[in-house]
């Protein structure tokens, strides 16, 4: 048993001892926290959270439900809704005490509790922040890093765990409460280093309070989350939020892409908490005038087998082979090295590991085929699907396909924009569905052809079924043409009307293959 005493002591907080509010119940022992009404047990305290949905309203009548399910089992309950909005709807036997910052604090506390219990080393963690490229990115840093020795693990939307062995996620940055659980069962299982995606809900939300991070990565931003956000600029603030050592003291190093329109912005948060700053970028450091640049390109040479590279560090030159497709891959690959390279790993081991990389599941995944080449991309932003498009233009010796769809019940804005960025690249442009959830394919397509002129219409294919309108790019492809299936990536399912029926790209482009290459 535990009480909160012991909690604020161990962590230093000993104001929060005078918290009236609390004053009353910091000494009661208890077992554990629970946030789930459903999975409260005899002598937890439970934690009563509010929705951050900027959205959606609070729910008196749905929240007195929580506090009714966990009345008889509860030894109090810390809420962050002022119990007076909840009127006479809860029992009255119950001890609630309102904690409204109580976000500030709820990861150290969850993982406090679980360190009294049963002490464990906590691994090293790095968080990737970006519009784009943070799944791949994360698991290309736990590759290079398991090179040395070290047992390392991913979280983010592929999945989570010690590669290659991932489990289905649900967020991509979980909630704090089961983050911070799963960060305690990386230190009992004795993982060295953790590489987390930090999404700009997470971070907005605060879930990732108490994690020990230790390098942060930023890649890009890019229309996203419009539909949370406000606007772009609120969209990056919550981005920057984890370059900020108030937030995060562990950490010690920011990996920035110096070439993105807001890279300048997060420097500046980054400098301004004293953190080492280092920069990659894909052009030569010149072109920066008002930037110091310490990871760059000085030679790309794309094949349909990879890339040839040559980059430079503050360490000096490294020749590399990348397996890994397109030109973001490089921009990728770079922070990467650089965030192992800021945990200590040697060029030798870098240049080592590098030619045995693979990319993350359904992110310029190729598919095997006799003829031609069939990528698998999970680029669901229009600068994610132009970046995909634009790197595989220059392995493509035929025609340049791209099939994708747009999620429903999302932002309608990027919608047009999405076509647009296929049709300035691509040459042959497949529409179709992606999760249409509750709204009609038809409808969102739709939406996607809006300022569509006739000579775009004219190398435009409408197939609203999206088994239907893959089949079709690989039966109408030519050998050296290069088809792209974008959108959905590593999902297994495609939500139709609140239904998740299977449904995998990969394996969908496989049986094309294999019924129209006989």
């Amino acid at each position: 048993m535990i009480t909160l005493q012991q909690l604020f002591t161990q962590l230093n907080q000993h104001e929060l001892t005078q918290n009236a509010e609390l004053f009353n119940v910091k000494d009661l022992p208890f077992e554990k926290f629970c946030v789930d009404s459903r999975q409260i047990q005899d002598n937890d305290v439970f934690i009563l959270l509010k929705s951050q949905n900027p959205n959606q309203t609070l729910d008196i009548e749905k929240i007195a439900s929580y506090v009714h399910q966990v009345a008889d089992k509860a030894v109090f309950i810390l809420s962050e809704i002022d119990p007076k909005q909840l009127h006479d709807k809860i029992p009255q036997t119950i001890c609630i005490c309102y904690f409204a910052n109580i976000r500030n604090y709820l990861g150290s506390l969850i993982q406090a509790s679980l360190q009294t219990n049963k002490p464990a080393s906590l691994p090293t963690v790095i968080a990737v922040t970006g519009t784009n490229g943070k799944t791949t990115i994360s698991q290309l840093i736990s590759q290079l890093i398991s090179n040395t020795g070290k047992k390392t693990a991913v979280m983010g939307t592929a999945g989570n765990g010690i590669l290659p062995n991932l489990q289905p996620a649900s967020h991509t940055t979980l909630e704090a409460f089961h983050l911070h659980h799963y960060l305690y069962q990386m230190a009992l299982q004795h993982v060295d280093v953790l590489s987390i995606e930090a999404s700009s809900h997470g971070l907005h939300q605060q879930r990732l309070q108490g994690i020990p991070v230790k390098v942060a990565v930023y890649t890009n931003l890019s229309r996203d989350h419009l539909d949370y956000h406000q606007d772009m600029d609120d969209y990056a603030l919550a981005k920057s939020r984890l370059f900020d050592r108030q937030l995060f003291p562990s950490l010690t190093h920011a990996i920035i892409n110096i070439d993105d329109d807001y890279g300048q912005f997060m420097q500046q948060v980054a400098e301004k908490s004293g953190l080492i700053v280092w920069r990659y970028s894909l052009n030569h450091p010149k072109t920066h005038t008002n930037a110091q640049v310490e990871f760059f390109t000085k030679h790309i040479e794309p094949s349909l087998t990879g890339v040839d590279l040559v980059i430079q560090t503050p360490t000096g030159e490294m020749t590399l082979t990348s397996p890994l497709l397109g030109r973001f891959n490089v921009a990728n690959l770079l922070a990467g090295i650089a965030t192992a390279m800021a945990l200590g790993v040697s060029q030798s081991h870098i240049i080592e590991a590098v030619t045995h990389l693979q990319g993350a599941t359904g992110r310029m995944q190729r598919i095997a085929s006799q003829a031609g080449c069939f990528i698998v991309d999970y680029a669901h932003t229009p600068d994610a699907l132009s970046q995909v498009l634009h790197s595989l233009k220059a392995h493509c010796h035929g025609e340049l396909w791209a099939v994708f769809g747009c999620g429903g019940d999302r932002d309608k804005g990027k919608r047009p924009l999405m076509t647009q960025s296929a049709l300035a690249i691509a040459d042959k442009v497949v529409l179709t569905a992606d999760n249409p959830r509750s709204e009609d394919p038809l409808a969102i397509l739709n939406d996607m052809q809006v300022g569509m002129s006739c000579k775009q219409h004219y190398k435009t294919h409408i197939e609203a079924n999206r088994k239907t309108a893959i089949e079709y790019a690989v039966q109408h492809s030519a050998d050296n043409d290069i088809v792209v299936i974008a959108g959905k990536g590593h999902e297994t399912y495609q939500e139709i009307q609140g239904i998740r029926h299977d449904f995998d790209d990969r394996q969908i482009v496989a049986l094309a293959i294999e019924k129209f290459q006989k």
